[in-house]
């Protein structure tokens, strides 16, 4: 079960990326009080982790009505997970975020940023989701599927203390550190999207 947890965590970690995420939410509450900054990054968390639990208990309920073979979403979603892994690497994803906050931040009438664009599209976006939900499908037992949701449990609790965190990391290391370590993390994505594709080929030809 050890292993599996670190596997879960290590994946939606990675997919949701608090390190990439931190300097964008410290720009869209760079204008709030501390107090206010803090429940901001509270709500998002929580609304985050309430969406992609959803998904992760009812998700493949969701595949059987739509009549989706699980082994054909474990190899869309490792394709999905591949295309955002490069744009980790080539920074393209950390621009398509900024390009979305400095939108919100352009609308006057918008001052609650807990639930769009952070806690979605920005946590539980279409990777993430994905992501719990292959985990969920490839967890055997009520033992296992409590080991990822345990690793879901623990990658928000390190978002949420990224968020809260976030103005003043950004102020300790600055952007470079954080792009380096998105690049690093979008290698090891790159990974973990080819073994999902890999085990959806695997099942579905039966080898």
């Amino acid at each position: 079960m050890y292993e599996l947890f670190a596997s879960a965590f290590v994946t939606l970690f990675v997919v949701i990326d608090p390190p990439g995420c931190a300097p964008i939410f410290a720009g869209l509450v760079a204008d709030a009080e501390p107090a206010r900054q803090r429940a901001l990054a509270i709500r998002a968390s929580i609304a985050a982790f309430l969406i992609l639990l959803l998904f992760a208990l009812f998700g493949e309920r969701l595949l059987a009505a739509l009549h989706i073979e699980l082994y054909a979403f474990r190899i869309a979603g490792g394709i999905m997970l591949f295309v955002i892994a490069l744009e980790m690497v080539f920074e393209r994803r950390t621009q398509r975020r900024e390009q979305r906050a400095e939108k919100v931040r352009a609308t006057p009438d918008i001052d609650d940023v807990a639930i769009f664009p952070v806690a979605m599209p920005m946590l539980a976006g279409p990777g993430a989701i994905a992501s719990i939900m292959l985990l969920m499908a490839r967890a055997d037992g009520m033992a296992a599927s409590l080991a990822v949701l345990g690793a879901l449990a623990a990658v928000m609790a390190v978002t949420l203390a990224t968020l809260m965190a976030a103005a003043p990391l950004m102020r300790v290391f600055g952007s470079q550190v954080e792009s380096v370590a998105t690049r690093l993390l979008g290698v090891l994505l790159a990974a973990l999207a080819a073994q999902f594709v890999i085990d959806g080929l695997k099942g579905a030809f039966g080898i």
